[in-house]
C-alpha cells in the first residue's frame, strides 16, 4: 500500500470516501451474518466505518480492528472506545490462531501489495467453521470516481485509472480470491448505496484532502492543471442544487473449511 495517500487525518477520509463507507458497512456487515456473540475483525478500518456499525451488533470487546495508517488507528480507536484497535497490515494480523468468528476487509483489498500473504494472515486468525468476507469498488460502477477519472484523462492524456485490472472490482474476482484463500462456501454479489452532496463543489472538496489514488494524484498536479481537472470536472455534474451520486461495490464471502 502507498502509506502517502492514507497518511491524513479521519477528518480528510470522511470528506472524501468516509461518507461511502459509512454507507456500504451496514449492507456488507449483514451480508457477513454477524450473530450476537461473534468474535469479529475489521481489516483496513481506516477511521472506523464499518468498525462503528460491528459495535453495534456485538459488543465493542467482541471487536478487532487494524490498519497500517497511524493517523487512521488513532482516529479509531478514539471514536469507537472499548475495540481492539491496532496498528497493520493484512499480510501481518497482531492476533494468534482462530481468534475470530467473522473476518472482513471492506475497501483494503485493492490496496494490499501481497494479497496472497493477506488471504493466509486472515484465513489463520479465523476459526474453522468461520466467516471471511470482502468488499471493494466495483470501479467502473462508483459515479464519482468515474466522473474523476474521465475528467483526469480530459485534462492529462497520461492520468492513471483506479479501474485497472488488479483492482479485484470484476465479476467473480472476489470470488477467485477468497476460494485461493481456501475457502469454501463461496459466494460473490454486489452491494448498492448512494450519497447526496449539497452541491457539486462539496464532491470536488473530497479529492483536495489527498486521500487515496484520486486525492494523491490531484495533488500532486500543478496549480493550472488541477484547476483545469476541478473545471472539468465540475462540468460533469449538475451545475447547481443537490448531487445525489451511486456506487457498487462487489461482496464475496466464503467459510474456513472444518477440520
Amino acid at each position: 500500500m502507498n502509506d502517502g495517500m492514507f497518511r491524513v487525518s479521519g477528518e480528510a477520509y470522511d470528506l472524501y470516501m468516509g461518507r461511502w463507507s459509512r454507507r456500504l458497512a451496514p449492507a456488507f456487515a449483514e451480508a457477513a451474518g454477524i450473530a450476537v456473540g461473534d468474535r469479529v475483525l475489521d481489516v483496513g478500518c481506516g477511521p472506523g466505518a464499518l468498525t462503528g456499525v460491528l459495535v453495534e451488533l456485538v459488543e465493542p470487546s467482541s471487536v478487532a480492528a487494524c490498519d497500517p495508517s497511524e493517523p487512521f488507528v488513532a482516529a479509531c480507536a478514539q471514536r469507537h472506545p472499548g475495540v481492539d484497535v491496532r496498528q497493520a497490515g493484512a499480510e501481518q494480523l497482531p492476533w494468534p490462531d482462530r481468534a475470530f468468528d467473522v473476518v472482513l476487509a471492506q475497501l483494503v483489498l485493492n490496496f494490499v501489495p501481497d494479497r496472497e500473504a493477506a488471504a493466509a494472515e486472515m484465513t489463520r486468525v479465523l476459526r474453522p467453521g468461520g466467516t471471511l468476507a470482502a468488499a471493494v469498488w466495483d470501479y467502473g460502477e462508483v459515479e464519482m470516481l468515474r466522473h474523476f477519472w474521465d475528467a483526469a484523462r480530459a485534462v492529462r492524456t497520461d492520468a492513471p485509472d483506479e479501474a485497472h485490472p488488479t483492482a479485484l472490482g470484476g465479476v467473480d474476482e472476489l470470488a477467485g480470491f477468497l476460494t485461493s484463500a481456501g475457502c469454501t462456501s463461496v459466494a460473490e454479489g454486489t452491494l448498492r448505496v448512494e450519497s447526496t452532496y449539497a452541491d457539486a463543489g462539496e464532491v470536488c472538496q473530497g479529492f483536495l484532502q489527498g486521500v487515496g489514488p484520486a486525492g494523491a494524484w490531484c495533488l500532486s498536479l500543478p496549480e493550472d492543471e488541477r484547476e483545469a481537472l476541478r473545471r472539468e470536472f465540475l462540468g460533469r455534474l449538475p451545475d447547481s442544487g443537490p448531487v445525489t451520486l451511486t456506487a457498487v461495490a462487489r461482496c464475496g464471502t466464503g467459510r474456513r473449511p472444518s477440520p
